[in-house]
């Protein structure tokens, strides 16, 4: 793999909690366009890693490499500037708002009045919603629907639309699937390989490997805060990866 293809690179990254080594010199890395499935059971440190890519937490060691000139994120918002989103299980939304002001939280459009001021543009939010919605492949009722009001593959389909609608470049997306049925994470899986097609990379966190086999072009395993396996797909198998994640 040629340097030039990596989007991101976290490199002998260690992290300790109150003494307790949660990540111990793990090499992660995404190419431009790629989507990464990282697996491990509970307590293997996904979450740890995403969290220190994502800026929640600085690497007590080792380093992050994001467009070829090296990182060193302070918070969540940092990371977002630069254009890394995630989306968590619960898809990071505000139940009692409308799709329309959780697409746009924080970064609502608006129209100039003055020179010093503005006001929202609602038409144009409510006109760009639609078109971001219909960009996954969602077809809903109206900008102005209540989050509650959807499904968990739908709410997991706004999260998508919204990261593509501000050009995101690298998605994480933490268990999308988890709790939603075989026809709603069969959707969610779409909704992955749409990021894909429009040339977004995404990091797939999941403890189920039947949701992250299909859509993967390369499946990461940690272990007990440690790298254990890196393959592309067409060099592993099912069977190979299931043996590394039961393994003690």
């Amino acid at each position: 793999m040629e340097r030039d293809d990596y989007l991101v690179e976290m490199v002998n990254i260690h992290k300790w909690f109150s003494g307790v080594c949660a990540l111990k010199g793990v090499d992660f890395a995404v190419r431009y366009g790629e989507i990464v499935g990282l697996l491990g059971d509970n307590g293997a440190g996904k979450s740890t890693l995403i969290k220190i890519l994502s800026g929640f937490y600085p690497p007590d060691v080792g380093k992050i490499i994001f467009e070829g000139k090296e990182r060193a994120f302070t918070s969540p918002r940092e990371a977002r500037a630069l254009g890394i989103e995630t989306i968590y299980q619960e898809a990071a939304m505000v139940p009692k708002m409308s799709i329309m002001r959780n697409i746009f939280m924080g970064r609502e459009l608006s129209r100039l009045k003055m020179a010093s001021l503005g006001y929202l543009d609602i038409a144009r939010m409510e006109e760009e919603s639609m078109k971001a919605l219909e960009g996954v492949g969602l077809r809903l009722r109206s900008p102005h629907a209540l989050v509650e009001e959807l499904s968990g593959g739908q709410r997991q389909g706004v999260a998508i639309a919204r990261a593509m609608y501000f050009k995101s470049k690298l998605v994480i997306l933490d268990e999308p699937t988890n709790n939603l049925s075989v026809k709603e994470s069969e959707k969610v899986l779409e909704f992955i390989r749409e990021l894909k097609r429009q040339g977004i990379s995404s990091i797939f966190i999941s403890h189920n490997l039947y949701h992250v086999y299909p859509v993967a072009d390369r499946i990461v395993v940690l272990s007990h805060g440690e790298k254990i396996g890196d393959y592309f797909k067409e060099e592993t198998s099912v069977e190979e990866i299931t043996r590394l994640m039961v393994l003690p």
